[in-house]
């Protein structure tokens, strides 16, 4: 699996006052790049997105901040 650029058009801003997860954003681990995008899988390389941190310390914020909403 191979980045062809396609992503680089999805690319999101992080947003200041939320985590990117939380903002709807997910993360392509081939690309190397957190994209705005509805589906599951990467437009660009064809891997399935991350929809979710991996580090411990943000899978408890973000699981509080979805308690909070």
């Amino acid at each position: 699996m191979v980045c062809k650029g396609i992503c680089l058009r999805h690319k999101a801003i992080k947003p200041s006052n939320i985590g990117r997860y939380l903002a709807g954003q997910k993360r392509c681990q081939v690309c190397q790049v957190f994209i705005k995008w509805g589906g599951f899988w990467c437009p660009c390389c064809g891997y399935r997105l991350r929809t979710r941190p991996r580090n411990k310390k943000y899978k408890s914020r973000l699981k509080l901040e979805q308690e909070i909403q």
